[in-house]
């Protein structure tokens, strides 16, 4: 199972249509929920959503989704229990 991108930081930025956080375009994210979706798919995204990023978009969207994956939480909520 890949698990889903998002970092929990949902701003869409209106000059390009891309989330701030994970880097996904609305329709993608869409496409995430969709069951039918293959993991072929999902791991082509991260891969074309990290390259939309840059600087220090791309660190962050990098950390944040590594410990995700590794803890089940972004750093985004867990600063947020933490607090």
């Amino acid at each position: 199972m890949i698990i889903s991108p998002c970092i929990s930081i949902c701003k869409t930025d209106p000059q390009t249509g891309y989330c701030y956080g994970c880097g996904r375009s609305n329709q993608e994210k869409k496409i995430w929920q969709t069951v039918g979706t293959s993991d072929v798919w999902k791991e082509g995204n991260i891969i074309e959503i990290q390259n939309r990023l840059a600087g220090w978009q791309l660190k962050s969207f990098k950390d944040s989704y590594k410990h995700k994956i590794e803890n089940g939480i972004s750093l985004f909520k867990k600063k947020l229990i933490d607090e």
